[in-house]
């Protein structure tokens, strides 16, 4: 037994932080799927097989928000404390939370988990990631109490009684805020279509769990310096201006494209609340004030390419991220004018950062692509409605057009790997194959090869 132990120990020790970090969302699957599957959590004559429980697992630990069952219809609420509980956990990582737990139990936090906690939360150095997992989970913790008590005082005039108002503040809240796209109405959030203030309550919480972690701190520090001479780092201004591009975008785009569509015969205020919330959500929300299968072609595609892109990097969201998304348009422009490195606010953009923007974006391309093949080939659904099951997946978004419950076994098991990718994210992904060799003492002979 002790030799076994010993064994066990020896090859969890040789794994790398990147093997770690997977690892580690594995066995949050497994325990959300044991989890989910209690008999207090679900309703007597539910469907609950295996495949549902695993997909209903991966989409609450990846946040993502896809569903082969109807919450509303399937979790007790207990079942949807414990789902609560599991989207809080994937949506601050899981690190963040080994974290908090290991300070509770007063233990001395190692090198070794540094570095997992920096790969979590796609930081580049050790310094400081341990207070930033702090300020993390307090300033998470503080929008869902807040949300939670807007909401359920809001809902009071639309329940019954108080519990049940608070109950559903306190899951939405959890929902938008973790970017978890779950919803126990049963409806996501068309019973809210006209109603402008849980809308916006909801774009509030969902932009706070998108736009990144680092840049929460750094707006709570320029906030606690009351301007002073605080400077935001490069990572918050790429990161807040692309985001708030995207959207802005995002929201033109579907404004135009709906306009004698969808919004035809709406007021200017109904169609602009349309356009800006799902333009939000696909930052990675996953909640819609209406059914996106009713949108034409062209915005179906838009919406597309805006979950492709996800979130930004160290938040609860999936996607290529938006400074990937940024990088790779600055470098475009600066190699059409022939420039060799990017500057930026006063500063140099690394070219290490680049060619990672690079790579992710190939990759990315390369898994959704051979996805929305195999799944032409397995599902019997038309292209649209394929692709837009995949771009929200990966981007771990939870739009769907209302396929993912008659999707076949092997084309959920593509839905759940793309999800679980898509939180782990691309880089660690890719580092999985990482080796320990040692660099090469010598090069080859450097030769030219044509390109374009």
């Amino acid at each position: 037994m002790i030799k076994f132990k010993n064994s066990f120990s020896k090859k969890v020790h040789n794994l790398s932080p990147a093997q770690l970090i997977v690892s580690f969302y594995f066995i949050a699957v497994l325990v959300a799927v044991s989890l989910l599957s209690l008999p207090i959590a679900r309703f007597d004559g539910v469907d609950w097989s295996f495949i549902n429980a695993l997909f209903t697992a991966v989409s609450a630990v990846s946040v993502t928000g896809l569903t082969v069952v109807n919450t509303a219809e399937t979790f007790t609420v207990p079942g949807v404390f414990i789902l609560a509980f599991v989207l809080q956990f994937g949506g601050v990582g899981v690190m963040a939370v080994g974290t908090f737990i290991w300070l509770l139990l007063g233990r001395k936090i190692g090198l070794r988990e540094r570095r997992l906690m920096m790969l979590d939360q796609n930081q580049s150095t050790l310094s400081g990631i341990v207070k930033l997992i702090k300020q993390i989970l307090v300033l998470i913790l503080t929008l869902e109490l807040l949300g939670a008590l807007i909401l359920g005082t809001y809902f009071l005039s639309h329940y019954d009684t108080w519990q049940e108002a608070f109950f559903h503040g306190f899951f939405a809240s959890v929902s938008a805020t973790t970017n978890g796209g779950f919803d126990i109405t049963g409806e996501s959030l068309i019973p809210f279509a006209n109603d402008y203030f849980v809308q916006f309550i909801v774009m509030i919480l969902i932009t706070a769990g998108a736009i990144g972690f680092p840049v929460l701190v750094e707006v709570k520090q320029f906030i606690v310096h009351k301007g002073g001479r605080f400077r935001f780092s490069l990572f918050t201004k790429i990161t807040s201006i692309t985001f708030a591009c995207l959207i802005t975008l995002g929201t033109v785009a579907i404004l135009i494209l709906e306009f004698n569509s969808y919004f035809k015969g709406m007021t200017w205020h109904e169609s602009l609340f349309y356009a800006m919330f799902q333009s939000v959500t696909t930052r990675s929300g996953g909640l819609a004030t209406m059914d996106v299968s009713e949108f034409t072609m062209p915005t179906l595609l838009v919406m597309c390419g805006l979950m492709f892109i996800g979130a930004s990097p160290s938040s609860v969201g999936g996607g290529i991220r938006t400074t990937t998304f940024a990088l790779n348009i600055l470098f475009l422009f600066h190699f059409a004018r022939g420039n060799k490195n990017i500057k930026l606010f006063g500063r140099e953009i690394h070219e290490e950062d680049i060619i990672k923007s690079l790579v992710v974006l190939l990759l990315a391309i390369l898994i959704c692509f051979s996805s929305i093949i195999i799944l032409s080939v397995t599902e019997e659904f038309e292209l649209i409605q394929i692709i837009f099951e995949v771009c929200s997946a990966f981007g771990t978004t939870g739009l769907s057009m209302g396929i993912t419950p008659d999707l076949s076994t092997f084309g959920k098991l593509i839905i759940i790997c793309l999800m679980f990718i898509g939180r782990v994210g691309l880089l660690t992904f890719l580092f999985i194959l990482e080796s320990k060799q040692k660099p090469p003492k010598y090069h080859y002979p450097v030769e030219r090869v044509i390109i374009g």
